[in-house]
């Protein structure tokens, strides 16, 4: 915080005015914001999101929050003494670690995020997808990229069938702030553990937000040379993931930003969640503070 009791009140001003066409731009609209990385487990890092969460919503900006927890529920594994495995950047679920995932997810991480919203001054509250029917998933089929007759098991990890969002519109419209855990219900009710990243996808989708904002640990894309990309097309995407450039963890964030802003989402940044305020920067300055992508 010192370093902007330093700004002379001129140029305090001067900022704050700057910010003024944005909010203007941006009011009454939505924004999805996927929260996930350092952003989540950096205390500091933590109260900054909560304050940019609730400063959106008193400038007339909606935020819905989706959340991962991937560290947290490695965390979880180990204390049960299980191994988390990957195909493809999906964790492989049975029934046991779905348990964990939803206590880690619905229980633990979702509700650190709800207190910290509210004890920054917001109203925020917890949803997972069985919450007002929210999100209708089905079992996700994994199938090999090398040989499309293979399909891997991942367990219960679910592709989304569906998204009623009128729960969250309800919550928005009553100035609460919509925080969403990622997990989805399948037609035995069954419980499905889906990839964070797509169910913020999907959600911006559904609700047509202005913004798809996603927090990660990396500036945002980088080319091969590790210089920031800071405006990716589809075409260049398609480039990027056949030479490899884009791969691993990365694949689910670029897929899920790409089908939003295929559908009507204005734009999707995927932002650097280490820098304090980067959510803010990005939205109410002409600052760019990661990689946007845009559908044309």
């Amino acid at each position: 915080m010192s370093d902007t009791l330093s700004i002379a009140p001129r140029d305090k001003a001067e900022i704050l005015a700057q910010a003024l066409p944005y909010i203007r731009k941006y009011h009454g609209k939505t924004m999805v914001i996927k929260y996930g990385g350092n952003a989540m487990t950096d205390p500091e890092l933590q109260a900054d999101f909560a304050e940019d969460v609730v400063l959106l919503k008193l400038v007339g900006i909606n935020p819905v929050v989706v959340h991962g927890g991937g560290p947290q529920i490695e965390t979880a594994l180990n204390r049960l003494g299980k191994k988390g495995q990957f195909v493809q950047g999906m964790r492989v679920t049975d029934a046991e670690t779905m348990e964990v995932v939803e206590w880690v997810l619905a229980g633990e991480v979702q509700q650190d995020i709800v207190g910290l919203i509210n004890q920054a001054g917001g109203k925020a509250v917890g949803l997972t997808g069985r919450d007002g029917g929210l999100i209708r998933a089905r079992k996700l089929r994994m199938v090999d990229p090398a040989d499309p007759s293979k399909e891997h098991d991942v367990g219960q990890v679910g592709d989304i069938v569906g998204i009623d969002p009128s729960v969250v519109k309800a919550l928005q419209d009553d100035q609460f702030i919509p925080v969403v855990s990622p997990i989805g219900f399948g037609e035995h009710n069954e419980s499905y553990n889906i990839n964070a990243d797509v169910v913020a996808a999907k959600l911006a989708t559904v609700l047509q937000a202005e913004k798809l904002l996603m927090l990660t640990n990396i500036p945002g894309v980088l080319d091969k040379q590790g210089q920031l990309l800071t405006e990716l097309t589809m075409r260049r995407i398609d480039e990027l993931i056949a030479d490899g450039t884009i791969s691993g963890g990365m694949l689910p964030k670029i897929a899920g930003a790409l089908d939003a802003a295929k559908s009507g989402v204005n734009a999707v940044h995927i932002i650097d969640g280490r820098v304090p305020h980067a959510m803010l920067l990005e939205i109410l300055s002409d600052q760019a503070y990661g990689t946007m992508i845009r559908s044309h």
